[in-house]
């Protein structure tokens, strides 16, 4: 009866451990194994639909003469120019591009003569929405007479038009952490949408002082709907520190950077004050997000993890922008009507 015991008590003992063991195992797999718990794929859309500026009342039929355009922009720009194919080019300017939007050959088949500046340069460094004041406020020469980087432009020719876009991190939470308290500083330190605002509208002063430059602000493209994926321990550990769920920070930049977006281009917002017209606004965030289906990107490459656009988004970005241009350079009288 004893050894029975024994025996009995030797087999639950074995049990006990092997389920300890399997228990231990399972939970090592899970923190050393990532657990997806950030896609944000479903339609996440917040605040009403916004109008741009209505440019209707113009043509949208080429210029009919040559018009020099330069465009300072970082990766996102350099491959919506880009012809599809192949990525050739060196500091984001690239001449061909897997995720080739066209725009480039677009614009030159209008009668566009296009320039461009980018990571390598004075004129195309440091794009973030807080730089750009001081960029045009001590640069502005250089960026209407730039060609190629710092490459100025033959025989005194200056840059009619002027387009300008910061890159998708303006529109991340490193950003923008929350709205702020308008009016804003433009050379506040604190990521708030006031700020951004109010580094915006000290942009107008430099620009009313170039009434015959049409400026093209282009608005930052928005984020990739998908975080990485997290190891349940990381999660787990970040709960505990009281530390932001990303799918959620996610979901607050973008309503945040649609609250600014929006203000750029309303009627009531960056430019109702402003009284030229040689200042526009291309949503170029709203394009990428199919016209307000979502506050993230609907174009995302890297299986939904990138920001950079894929092919389909740069080409229908550049459909919109084509006619969009040729209203624009007539309404800032640089052609006839």
């Amino acid at each position: 009866m004893k050894i029975k015991l024994l025996t009995r008590l030797e087999s639950t003992m074995k049990i006990k451990l092997l389920t300890l063991f399997l228990v231990a195992l399972g939970l090592g797999l899970v923190l050393l194994f990532p657990v997806n718990m950030n896609d944000i794929t479903s339609v996440r859309v917040s605040g009403p639909k916004v109008d741009s500026m209505d440019l209707s009342g113009f043509a949208e039929s080429p210029p009919g003469q040559r018009l020099d355009l330069v465009f300072i922009h970082h990766s996102v720009g350099g491959t919506w120019l880009a012809t599809p194919g192949p990525a050739a080019g060196v500091n984001c300017i690239f001449t061909t591009h897997p995720n080739g939007g066209g725009l480039r050959s677009a614009l030159e088949e209008q009668g566009y003569e296009v320039h461009e500046a980018s990571y390598g340069s004075r004129v195309g460094e440091d794009t973030n929405i807080m730089h750009w004041p001081s960029k045009f406020r001590g640069q502005m020469e250089e960026i209407l007479t730039c060609q190629h980087q710092d490459t100025p432009l033959p025989d005194g020719r200056q840059n009619q038009i002027v387009m300008f876009k910061s890159c998708y991190p303006n529109n991340a939470f490193v950003a923008f952490v929350d709205q702020g308290t308008p009016p804003g500083r433009a050379d506040g330190s604190e990521k708030t949408v006031a700020n951004a605002q109010a580094a915006y509208t000290a942009l107008l002063a430099t620009f009313a002082r170039h009434p015959g430059v049409l400026s093209v602000c282009v608005t930052a493209p928005p984020l990739a709907p998908k975080r990485p994926r997290e190891p349940l321990w990381k999660s787990l550990a970040r709960r505990m520190l009281g530390k932001p769920d990303p799918g959620e920070q996610l979901l607050a930049s973008g309503r945040l950077a649609r609250t600014f977006n929006n203000w750029l281009k309303a009627k009531d917002g960056w430019l109702k004050d402003y009284p030229h017209r040689n200042v526009v606004v291309f949503d170029y965030y709203d394009v990428l997000t199919d016209a307000g289906a979502s506050d993230l990107s609907r174009y995302p490459t890297g299986d939904g993890l990138d920001s950079h656009p894929r092919g389909e988004g740069q080409q229908r970005a550049t459909v919109q922008f084509v006619p969009f241009i040729n209203r624009a350079v007539r309404r800032a009288g640089l052609i006839g009507q």
